[in-house]
């Protein structure tokens, strides 16, 4: 990416904050509960479809823990998490410019403050997930997705594809974060979603797996 393009982002970034930090306490509490409807949904439909079509389940989900500014998942985790058919895991930093690592989590999981305080699970290491929930600051109706700038979800849904696993990705949130008007081009390297979940339904629809 070159200079313009990097100082671009940087301010789309900003601006994309700026304006999900305007949303009321309401709005966010009320889209955090329609997006954690949609997906419990969502999930629990396709489970179905992929039983009644005789092809293996989904078993292992790769959330993340949500911070303020982001649509709240933990009520759902805990619910996937109370599920033995399921396994939830969380994201682990280990070091700089790698991929990330999941570790378990289930609400006895011990959580510890991880690169840029967000909380990790120290449980142990998790199976390759079927399903990856990825935090999503801006994003296009053709699946591009703009993180934080720190490139850890490209290098893992990009190791994850390497590897030859087969995994769904779908990026969550807010419906301000929408850039689809934006003079915005991903990075040769972006890896483009699967599908993406906002408060306002699903931009990039939800796929069937």
């Amino acid at each position: 990416m070159n200079k313009n393009a990097q100082d671009n982002a940087v301010a789309l970034r900003k601006r994309l904050k700026q304006g999900r930090q305007a949303l009321t306490t309401t709005e966010r509490s009320r889209g955090a509960l329609l997006i954690r409807g949609r997906l419990y949904t969502w999930l629990a439909s396709q489970r179905t479809r992929l039983l009644e079509a005789g092809r293996p389940d989904i078993r292992h989900i790769a959330a993340f823990w949500s911070m303020p500014d982001e649509p709240a998942l933990q009520p759902l985790l805990h619910q996937w998490a109370d599920d033995e058919t399921l396994s939830v895991s969380l994201p682990v930093v280990t070091a700089p410019d790698t991929a990330l690592s999941f570790r378990l989590w289930t609400p006895d999981t011990d959580m510890r403050a991880g690169a840029y305080g967000i909380q990790e699970s120290c449980g142990p290491a998790a199976p390759l997930p079927d399903v990856v929930l990825v935090p999503t600051l801006g994003y296009t109706r053709h699946g591009d997705r703009l993180g934080y700038g720190g490139g850890y979800y490209d290098r893992t849904l990009a190791a994850l594809r390497a590897s030859g696993h087969t995994f769904t990705a779908i990026g969550i949130a807010w419906a301000t974060g929408d850039i689809s008007a934006e003079p915005y081009s991903p990075a040769s390297h972006d890896i483009p979603l699967d599908g993406i979940l906002t408060d306002k339904g699903w931009p990039v629809p939800a796929p069937d797996l």
